[in-house]
């Protein structure tokens, strides 16, 4: 490709292109479970735009243009629920999902104190999985998700960092 992708906080003139991504990636997961209104699917700018000034946001960018991105907060638990993880269609299969992974994983422990990691996907999302015991994640439970979605809960905690390549 001639350039590299790097992986940084998202700043406030991100949330737009992280919208129209987010968009676009999360068309696939609801053509798996026929439900075109799946949360990220319906998620407002303004709502975006919160997350990115209130949340540990980090987004890959290839140039300018943003790749990737993924979001966590801390919970009133101590755990980080990450979420929204997604990456280009041209760019998935890369490395990129577990290196946003880290670098938010990373900041929600260093910066905001979580004490393990959190996520959702739902529950037919073979690739999600696979990264995500890849990356040390382990199933714990499941949830119906808010939109008719079963999910499965996958947590690790703070400090395990499992090689991604």
């Amino acid at each position: 490709m001639g350039m590299s992708v790097t992986i940084s906080a998202a700043t406030e003139q991100d949330a737009e292109q992280i919208f129209r991504l987010q968009y676009l990636c999360f068309q696939s997961e609801a053509a798996l479970y026929g439900n075109y209104r799946i949360a990220p699917l319906v998620q407002s700018l303004d709502s975006v735009r919160e997350e990115v000034a209130e949340d540990c946001v980090f987004v890959a960018r290839l140039g300018e243009e943003v790749v990737g991105s993924v979001r966590g907060r801390v919970t009133e638990d101590g755990a980080a629920a990450i979420g929204r993880l997604c990456v280009h269609p041209r760019l998935q299969g890369h490395g990129i999902g577990a290196r946003l992974l880290r670098a938010a994983e990373k900041a929600l422990a260093d910066e905001r104190g979580a004490t393990r990691f959190r996520l959702h996907t739902g529950h037919r999302s073979e690739g999600n999985l696979r990264l995500y015991r890849r990356v040390g994640y382990e199933a714990v439970g499941t949830s119906p998700g808010e939109d008719g979605v079963p999910q499965i809960v996958l947590e690790k905690p703070a400090g395990t960092y499992v090689a991604t390549a």
